[in-house]
């Protein structure tokens, strides 16, 4: 469980916010710079980039983080503008719904943004914080990536992936100076949950919370151990017993997502 405490001083931070036109990214971003931090903008939106970072006195540089070409012309960016990277909040990401009858195209979408993105970011991190001993890698991931997301299957699976690389660069570089968090959260009040389909929204929609609470929980978080971010504190819970019957976790899942299919307005 998260417990929040007062916004910690970020002075002298310099942070890289991915995907920070809208959403979680923006609200994370403005968090970051409330605190005191100096905030690089990324977004493939070069308009939305253009108005958060105005908003809040931040650089930016529009783009597509998720390509390596793009990690790398980001990374030297902030290298240039803000003398370094302490806090690369790796952000970006793609909800796609659907299953195996999903286009390869849109699943290699999911792959690209969710998984490569973070793995391009880290290729263009690694080299200076490990010279240096120090840096701080945030990974959004989402709860779909300790549970599952039913009715979006590349969003599910890109998301566990993602997971699994922020574990690996936790244990691989943890005693180098290289910290590592994922953050997780569930629903979260933004154009993204609609796009995960009416499932999506039936499930995660009762619970959903503003991005800026999810942007909260975070920035409070980066001082603190843990490497799981959980701004819905019962996802801890869910993913406990999901590792420790998962034919029961899975048995009741199947009974969920059939509520809330019989409970959807007719015609979705």
């Amino acid at each position: 469980m998260n417990t929040l405490t007062s916004p910690p001083d970020l002075t002298g931070l310099r942070a890289v916010v991915t995907g920070a036109g809208s959403g979680i990214g923006a609200a994370l971003a403005r968090r970051l710079a409330t605190c005191g931090a100096s905030v690089m903008v990324n977004d493939l939106d070069a308009d939305r980039a253009a108005r958060v970072a105005a908003e809040i006195g931040a650089a930016v540089v529009a783009g597509d983080a998720a390509s390596d070409e793009g990690a790398g012309e980001l990374v030297a960016a902030a290298i240039a503008d803000l003398g370094g990277v302490d806090l690369f909040c790796a952000n970006a990401g793609v909800p796609t719904a659907g299953g195996p009858e999903t286009t390869d195209a849109e699943w290699q979408q999911a792959w690209t943004v969710n998984v490569m993105g973070h793995v391009h970011a880290a290729r263009h991190l690694l080299p200076g914080w490990l010279e240096r001993g120090r840096g701080h890698f945030l990974a959004t991931v989402s709860a779909a990536g300790l549970l599952t997301m039913p009715g979006a299957a590349p969003y599910a699976v890109t998301k566990h992936a993602a997971l699994a690389f922020a574990e690996w660069l936790a244990l691989t570089y943890g005693d180098r100076g290289v910290r590592v968090q994922a953050l997780c959260p569930q629903g979260v009040r933004t154009p993204m949950l609609s796009r995960l389909g009416p499932l999506g929204q039936g499930l995660l929609g009762p619970a959903s919370i503003s991005p800026e609470r999810v942007a909260e929980v975070a920035v409070s978080a980066l001082d603190q151990p843990q490497f799981l971010v959980l701004p819905h504190p019962e996802v801890a819970r869910f993913y406990a017993g999901r590792a420790a019957d998962t034919d029961a976790w899975l048995a009741g899942m199947r009974r969920l997502v059939a509520r809330v299919e019989a409970e959807a307005p007719s015609g979705e």
